[in-house]
């Protein structure tokens, strides 16, 4: 019996859960834990919510709370999302409980006293204004090498890292101003002196997939700096030594211990030691976006501690929404809360995992997820399972029929059922989750096929040891299911278990074990449902119209006061006018603003018709920041009333002259 550590990333406690998180972390961790516990591996399971750091302080400041009251928001919420879709973590806990900060202050102040974290005299941005210097999420400018907005951290459009005054135009993200540069200090890990190996961990640990050994290595050929571990800010863990007041630790040290402190804190609950599972087999379930701090930094402070590097780091990619990267602030993104009061979970489970392996980017199309579920769960899985269960009852009064002389087809069959628990188990244990899904699936379809061919309602009339072979077969399919997608569906699973009268289905090698002939199941009843076309539109409807309300709220409080000064409004003629394909509300304009012409996306569209904005003169907002809206490029904004949409129409003015 092995013992097994495994973790997921610790979600940001800054929103609720959407179906990329689930896709890339939560749902392979759990089919991963639930295969190994059936299989009789120990498994320790933990996760907690990630409560630090500037966008949770940022977010506060904002709605004028306390962090730790938008953090236990979140919290909670992620905790009602992650049990709605079954996840069977065994501890799930937070970085904001005591046993947390006791944990990260012991473990840095133990790297300290090593002498492998040490106070390093740096240049950060301070704003005279606020009064403070500004960790890196607290600053935005541009990137100095894409030209494109950028945090104080990295640049989202060409994926640099970065520190915050290599920005171009610097703006403090609380009260907009322009930072200057300071001499201070943080402290530093000694990351460098782990590059060696570190570089071996990844070059010789088979068990890391190409995704994770091929982002970790390119990393490493640019060679490895020190670390800096620290932040000022007053929302973190404080750094545990006095000299350092006012600064707390960086969350890409402290969050990592979150994995520790949960199993910790579930030793403490248990009187079991957590420290079995990490010292025998450790795999940690992560997305692709954050490799290198679990491939690379995280080793390198274990390293330093003196304690066992993970076995295991399986990333997964991108899930993007119906062709487009999925996007919270966009509103571009189905919520988990959201799912779940309309479908059952277990059917996104089935398509998040068969749809595409989580070494590749894959996306989430509500017209693919219908089809899969009435082509494949529905009329194949659910179809042979309530024919099987149905004929059970009506040509053998509900018992397992007898098994005599089988035939070829007969014997094919049954090597077929044989054999499907252990090439599941294999792909499984090999994280080949989507490989494994569809081996229950082409085995099901194979068992449809049997049980066309056999035609037991025919059979039963003129052989009906036939039909009795074709049942009992069938059967022992469906007892097979059972076992072998409960990783994946576990409450279908545990309903086709209710039919068949078994309770407990929790071990994996009773999947070979055959029901006796004889033995009684329960009536059918349906277990697949095919989901409606009007429900799928009503799915993309809303969609679209979370879409176009976002968009909306763009147009409708871009500038802030502060900057009105900056404002530059002048008179437009409006050229040419059209509707946007499937918005209602917007309409693509041209319009002459003097020197140039500008397209502008303008919700006029419930307003007027695009041939009475023909000609006619508006007042134009020049300088917006240009934007896509309904993805369609917009230059500007037009100035219009809020209820009526009436247009702002200075028809006395010139065209291109500006309004002071």
């Amino acid at each position: 019996m092995t013992k097994v550590f495994i973790s997921c990333a610790l979600p940001y406690a800054n929103g609720p859960c959407h179906l990329g998180h689930i896709r890339s972390t939560y749902l392979p961790a759990d089919i991963y834990a639930r295969y190994n516990r059936m299989i009789g591996n120990d498994v320790l399971m933990v996760c907690a919510t990630d409560e630090h750091g500037t966008p949770i302080a940022v977010k506060a400041d904002k709605e004028n709370k306390k962090p730790i009251e938008i953090s236990k928001r979140y919290h909670d919420m992620i905790v009602r999302d992650v049990e709605s879709m079954n996840i069977s973590l065994d501890n799930f806990t937070r970085t904001t409980d005591e046993i947390h900060y006791e944990i990260a202050q012991n473990f840095f102040k133990d790297l300290y006293d090593k002498g492998l974290i040490y106070r390093l005299d740096i240049q950060q941005l301070y704003c005279e204004n606020c009064q403070k210097f500004l960790p890196d999420r607290y600053v935005e400018g541009l990137c100095p090498a894409c030209g494109s907005e950028a945090r104080g951290d990295h640049c989202e459009k060409c994926g640099r890292a970065l520190e915050p005054i290599e920005l171009d135009e610097p703006k403090c993200l609380t009260c907009g101003n322009t930072p200057v540069i300071k001499d201070t200090y943080q402290y530093a890990f000694k990351l460098s002196e782990f590059e060696y190996e570190l570089k071996v961990y990844i070059k010789n640990n088979d068990n890391l997939p190409a995704n994770v050994k091929n982002y970790a290595s390119n990393w490493l050929k640019e060679g490895l700096n020190d670390w800096v571990l620290t932040r000022d800010m007053d929302w973190g863990i404080p750094v545990p030594l006095d000299e350092a007041q006012g600064k707390v630790l960086y969350v890409w040290i402290e969050a990592f211990l979150g994995y520790i402190s949960s199993a910790a804190q579930w030793s403490r609950k248990t009187n079991i030691k957590w420290e079995d599972y990490w010292n025998d087999y450790v795999v940690h379930f992560i997305g692709k976006d954050i490799i290198y701090h679990h491939s690379i930094f995280w080793p390198g402070l274990l390293t330093a501690y003196g304690c066992k590097k993970p076995d295991m780091i399986y990333a997964g990619e991108f899930l993007s929404l119906e062709g487009e990267k999925m996007s919270t602030s966009k509103n571009w993104v189905i919520w988990i809360s959201d799912f779940v009061k309309d479908f059952e979970p277990d059917l996104l489970r089935y398509y998040l995992t068969i749809n595409a392996p989580l070494n590749k980017d894959s996306d989430f199309s509500w017209d693919d997820f219908q089809r899969r579920n009435n082509d494949e769960l529905a009329d194949v899985i659910g179809n042979l399972l309530h024919r099987t269960f149905t004929f059970t009852h009506k040509f053998f009064d509900g018992n397992v029929p007898e098994y005599n002389n089988p035939s070829s087809e007969d014997l094919a069959f049954e090597a077929e059922i044989t054999k499907l628990p252990d090439t599941v188990g294999e792909y499984i244990s090999n994280y080949e989750f989507r490989e494994a899904l569809l081996e229950i699936f082409k085995v099901a379809k194979i068992g449809n096929k049997y049980f066309n061919d056999q035609e037991p309602w025919k059979a039963v009339k003129e052989d009906k040891q036939k039909a009795a072979n074709t049942l009992y077969l069938s059967n022992q399919l469906a007892k097979t299911l059972a076992y072998v997608l409960k990783p994946f569906l576990p409450t279908k699973a545990d309903e086709i278990a209710q039919i068949l009268k078994l309770d407990d289905i929790s071990v994996w090698a009773d999947a070979k074990v055959p029901l006796p002939s004889g033995y009684g199941i329960a009536k059918a009843k349906p277990l697949f449902k095919k989901i409606e076309d009007d429900v799928i539109t009503h799915q993309k409807d809303k969609l679209q119209e979370n879409l176009e309300e976002n968009e909306d709220d763009n147009m409708s409080d871009i500038i802030d006061i502060d900057y009105f000064d900056k404002v530059d409004i002048r008179i437009g003629q409006i050229k040419e006018a059209e509707k946007i394909e499937k918005s209602d509300k917007l309409l693509k304009l041209q319009v002459d603003i003097g020197d140039e012409t500008r397209q502008i996306v303008a919700g006029l569209a419930k307003f007027y018709k695009p041939e009475e904005l023909i000609n006619r003169k508006v007042a134009v907002l020049v300088n917006l920041k240009p934007a896509k809206l309904f993805g369609t490029l917009s230059e500007g904004m037009l100035l219009a009333t809020g209820k009526s949409g009436a247009l702002l129409s200075p028809d006395d003015c010139e065209i291109g002259e500006e309004i002071q």
